[in-house]
């Protein structure tokens, strides 16, 4: 690979802009809702923000298009959060890019600037295309552009040439259509944003329990004694959990925060929804274990040695509803201490102190979320997790089990829906008794692997629902190069993004409804519905005017597409009914999924309905064994040259996924800049670097050294050994085949690199 660097975008804000501000050590209450608000009459207008905000996450309101948080059964007025309200402003904004725009904008121009700038010019308000050899979009005509797809799709020398990306923002119908029509055209290629962050709980959560979901729903994180959260950041990631955190506390739940980074967020928690909360604040973390980075398999199984060691074990539990226990035993009795001591970087009086706690609590909650997920044995590091809460009993009864928190609103409805390059045999059965043919049973490709066929050649069309595939991915050279190889493609998206200036050889922007908006048929106005990181599935009605008359939703894009692919109806699947009803859709997803009896009467019920989760349920682990499986991994230490960090990519607190609010991180202190890195500070004495000296970023990877330039170093209360920088900046040094073990999914939380001074500054 040589020595690929990432620079910094023309137009971001110099360096000697940027600001280092005292660490914050509390989450400033007012602060936080001033900024939320001023955003969103910026963005929309103060008439257009009220009207709008007082219906996000209501029972008859739209969904946030933000986290995946579930929604309390009694919702507060205001029942959204800073980043909420910056999610809803951006979709729900009076700014417009439109045919003006793309006519003064090249794609080397737009390929040029921030992922700020790019997505603060507003939302999209027409079909573009870049044709063959052009340098901008165009606008087409919609019936162009279906034509166009469709007739570059079918001449593919064959279906598994084209990917089908989602995101987690796809509506359950749209998405249910969506792999509908494209197992129809003949491929599994599904990639989709759950491949860069919870596959690997899924992957882990199937082998261990039997299904690839948690199994906690908020009733449970109210009845909990002991909550461990566990490499998340709730106060940036999904701030309404800190709302359910709270109320933990009320009822007297211990916290405890595992993390490389001390949060200010789960410090001290300003509730906006209250007036002490705006002023006082509570304090949620109890205690506090600063793990090295991929040390957190070693403290859990650590844990887990001294739970047995303790005769603390439910036998009855064990003996009843779990397998392979013996094994793991034996596991656990060559565990080293030296090696847990070495990898955690932690103590042992501090992993004793939390191990002691966990068995004197009767239910407990491991919550986690990409801080595990994506390392390389981020699979083994879950199932530890599941071995823990095994010991004691705590999954499948109030208050305990175990919660990995989605980031995206409906990502995990995605997954449910069929969005998956490895679709079971039931659902692919499903499909076929209810359409009438028979999908492809070969697994498609994952994210990873699609990046992979594009360098190869074989795959050459790229379609995309939603989401910013270039910025979500790793090594950010090798994508770039990947999607300029095409010979298509082609994103549905609300907003400009990174993605649209990287372009094949033709290129079309499909510009959708977003969530606030009504979506009117000739049967009336649509609800869609979305599925939440516990498992709850409800409804999401649109409001506003759409943003632009030119706008299709997403089930009318698809069922769109699905008529120019079958113009003559060849397919035997009525895509026009599917489009002027979406409970016509609904009808369809019951009689082929399970768990969706009664959808279109259980979505009118406040708060939805909860799909049916056996370990949960009923304490049945639908495993290869039929119980839940204890499973013994090998511990690895990752070793670092002298000289060296650990890295993780991180989200600033102005930011949600791939989109930028913003360019201040108020939790660590950072204003108007983002291309800082955070490091222990006797690390960066040690090395040599001085405080807020700009220096490049060079990771080491089988195939070579990747480079992010002119980066700014912050002291910051990391654990030692490492380090964090925000993405998608830092996504360039992330190797393409740097990835976890049996997930595939790229290990963005445990990069090894070096600082280098920059030269000639």
């Amino acid at each position: 690979m040589g020595n690929m660097a990432r620079k910094a975008p023309r137009n971001d804000p110099t360096e000697d802009n940027l600001e280092v501000g005292h660490r914050q050590h509390h989450a400033a209450g007012v602060p936080a809702v001033l900024k939320a608000m001023k955003m969103s009459q910026e963005q929309m207008g103060v008439r257009r923000t009220a009207l709008t905000l007082l219906r996000v996450n209501q029972p008859t309101g739209f969904d946030c298009p933000g986290c995946a948080w579930p929604d309390p059964g009694h919702t507060h007025t205001a029942e959204f959060c800073e980043n909420g309200a910056k999610a809803v402003a951006e979709e729900a904004t009076l700014r417009r890019v439109d045919r003006d725009f793309f006519a003064r904008h090249s794609l080397d121009d737009l390929s040029g600037r921030t992922d700020y700038w790019l997505g603060q010019q507003g939302r999209l308000a027409e079909p573009m295309y870049k044709p063959a050899g052009g340098t901008h979009y165009e606008p087409i005509e919609w019936e162009g552009a279906f034509s166009l797809v469709a007739e570059r799709l079918r001449s593919l020398p064959t279906p598994d040439a084209a990917a089908f990306y989602t995101s987690g923002r796809t509506s359950n119908e749209a998405a249910f259509l969506y792999q509908l029509m494209v197992r129809r055209f003949g491929t599994n290629n599904l990639p989709d944003c759950s491949n860069m962050c919870h596959e690997s709980s899924g992957a882990a959560l199937a082998h261990s329990i039997g299904i690839g979901k948690g199994s906690v729903l908020l009733e449970d994180i109210y009845a909990a004694d002991l909550i461990m959260v566990v490499g998340q950041n709730p106060g940036t990631n999904h701030p309404r959990m800190l709302s359910a955190l709270e109320e933990a506390k009320r009822n007297g739940a211990y916290i405890v925060n595992i993390n490389p980074l001390d949060e200010a967020g789960l410090r001290r928690f300003h509730n906006p929804q209250t007036p002490k909360g705006l002023t006082k604040g509570q304090d949620l973390t109890d205690d506090f274990l600063q793990v090295r980075l991929s040390g957190d398999q070693a403290l859990f199984a650590a844990m887990a040695k001294l739970t047995v060691e303790a005769g603390a074990v439910d036998e009855d539990f064990v003996a009843t509803y779990c397998s392979e226990y013996d094994e793991y035993l034996r596991f656990l009795d060559k565990l080293d201490w030296d090696d847990v001591l070495t990898a955690t970087g932690l103590t042992r009086a501090e992993i004793e102190r939390v191990a002691k706690k966990y068995r004197e609590s009767e239910r407990v909650i491991v919550c986690w979320a990409m801080g595990l997920t994506q390392h390389k044995g981020a699979v083994a590091t879950i199932q530890e997790i599941v071995n823990l809460l095994l010991l004691r009993g705590n999954i499948g009864k109030l208050g305990a089990g175990v919660c990995p928190v989605r980031g995206h609103s409906n990502v995990q409805g995605d997954r449910t829906m069929g969005i998956w390059e490895k679709a079971h045999d039931s659902l692919l059965d499903g499909l076929r008794d209810e359409f009438g043919f028979e999908p492809n049973r070969e697994h498609g490709l994952d994210s990873v692997d699609t990046l992979r066929a594009m360098h190869a050649g074989t795959v050459k069309a790229f379609f995309a629902v939603g989401g910013n595939f270039v910025a979500a991915t790793p090594d950010t050279t090798r994508t770039e190069e990947a999607m300029r190889s095409l010979d298509l493609t082609v994103h549905v998206s609300t907003k400009l993004n990174r993605s649209h200036a990287v372009a094949g050889r033709e290129a079309l922007i499909l510009p959708c409804l977003g969530r606030t908006e009504r979506d009117t048929k000739v049967t009336g106005e649509q609800v869609v519905t979305v599925e939440d990181s516990m498992g709850m599935v409800h409804a999401s009605r649109g409001r506003l005017e759409p943003a632009s008359p030119q706008l299709l939703s997403e089930v009318a894009i698809v069922t769109r597409l699905a008529e120019a692919l079958w113009p003559d109806g060849t397919s035997g699947i009525p895509w026009g009914e599917f489009r002027d009803n979406y409970s016509v859709i609904r009808d369809r997803i019951e009689r082929v999924i399970p768990g969706f009896e009664r959808f279109n009467e259980r979505i009118e019920e406040p708060g939805g309905f909860p799909l049916p989760h056996p370990a949960r349920d009923r304490r049945e682990f639908k495993t290869k064994t039929g119980k839940a499986r204890f499973t013994a991994n090998d511990l690895e230490t990752l070793e670092v040259p002298e000289g060296h960090l650990l890295l993780q990519t991180v989200r600033s607190h102005d930011q949600f996924n791939t989109t930028i609010y913003g360019l201040d991180d108020r939790y660590r202190g950072i204003k108007q800049g983002r291309r800082v890195v955070f490091v222990n500070a006797m690390d960066r004495q040690e090395l040599g670097f001085a405080e807020g000296e700009h220096v490049d970023l060079v990771s080491i990877a089988a195939d070579g050294e990747r480079r992010a330039e002119d980066f700014r170093v912050v002291s910051y209360a990391t654990a030692r050994g490492c380090a964090a920088a925000y993405f998608p900046e830092t996504n360039v040094l992330v190797a393409l085949d740097s990835v976890a073990r049996v997930s595939n999914t790229p290990v963005s939380k445990s990069i090894v690199v070096r600082l280098e001074h920059r030269t000639g500054m």
